[in-house]
């Protein structure tokens, strides 16, 4: 890798937006607790000494008040990078981000273009409780018009990052906050970009189909770590973009593999993970060997207590006890 050097998952997203704020002054940056505190988790950090008050500001606590100033920036030529300080939090903007964001260009024929960034922090395993580790990407998925983005590596993060803020589509760039500054990884100092649309095969494997979104994709090469040592040979498939969904990728696996596990942290009604099953089950069901097996967080909300979320969450031998159900 070119220039590489080790970054956390949160730093390599900040290098991502550093790096295209220096290139275009039109990327403007919001939110609250920006300027001061870095914003949610500290990934902000520096950006405001950098860039100043005229492109970095610290923002009311308003999620309907900010969201709805960044579609507006939008659509006046701005490309604003919003940052909503939790993701279970974007129920106060909802209709800004859902009747408002989403279908502009739709509404006005192509004629307006709405190239909003909505940076948010999701996700459980440190304890934050039913009311900010939640992960219901899917509601996003469901709304046309939005993309949503959700890596697993910190130079999954930086690439995808990059082309989210040259697009001009609103997007949900998602942080799963357990990787923010757990998880590190090579990344090239220089700027590139990950197609937004496209998953990404981190291991190959001819047994079993792993599917796994942010940080499930880690627990899933665990497991199939786990299993190489019994000759088993998982083929783990990380999602990497929601919507637009790399439909191609699954369905290639599966053919090969004959066999599917999902793991997704989400509720699993209505989920990415039934949303992957009914693709495979419609377009690859003569393939599959066995039934399809689901890895899911449990239909409650998240638990604050520290071992019960642990229980609540999917977790590494979750996986590895699924897998062997259908082997």
């Amino acid at each position: 890798m070119k220039n590489a050097r080790e970054l956390t998952y949160g730093q390599s997203i900040r290098e991502a937006l550093y790096q295209e704020m220096e290139k275009n002054e039109n990327i403007i940056l919001m939110g609250e607790d920006i300027c001061s505190a870095g914003g949610s988790h500290g990934i902000l950090t520096g950006l405001f000494d950098k860039f100043g008050p005229k492109r970095v500001l610290d923002t009311p606590i308003s999620e309907a008040g900010f969201i709805g100033m960044g579609v507006g920036a939008a659509a006046t030529g701005l490309r604003p990078v919003v940052e909503l300080f939790f993701f279970d939090f974007f129920g106060v903007a909802g209709d800004q981000i859902i009747n408002q964001a989403a279908k502009l260009r739709y509404m006005f024929g192509g004629k307006v273009k709405v190239p909003l960034t909505i940076l948010s922090p999701f996700g459980g395993g440190l304890s934050f409780a039913a009311q900010h580790s939640q992960s219901f990407y899917s509601l996003f998925v469901h709304i046309p018009g939005l993309k949503v983005v959700a890596p697993s590596t910190p130079y999954d993060a930086k690439g995808l990052l990059t082309a989210t803020l040259r697009q001009d589509d609103p997007t949900f760039f998602l942080e799963h906050k357990y990787l923010i500054n757990k998880v590190k990884g090579f990344v090239p100092e220089e700027s590139y970009i990950i197609p937004l649309g496209k998953a990404d095969i981190k291991k190959e494997g001819s047994d079993v189909t792993i599917v796994g979104i942010a940080r499930t994709t880690l627990m899933a090469l665990e497991a199939a770590s786990i299993l190489e040592k019994e000759k088993i040979h998982a083929e783990v498939v990380d999602l990497r973009t929601l919507s637009p969904l790399d439909e191609q990728t699954i369905l290639k696996s599966v053919q090969k593999t004959g066999k599917l596990v999902v793991v997704d942290e989400d509720n699993p009604r209505c989920s990415m993970a039934t949303e992957i099953s009914a693709l495979v089950a419609d377009k690859a069901f003569k393939y599959l060997t066995s039934p399809i097996k689901l890895v899911t967080s449990p239909h409650s909300p998240v638990p604050f207590s520290f071992v019960l979320e642990e229980a609540y969450l999917p977790n590494t031998d979750k996986i590895v006890r699924a897998i062997k159900e259908i082997l």
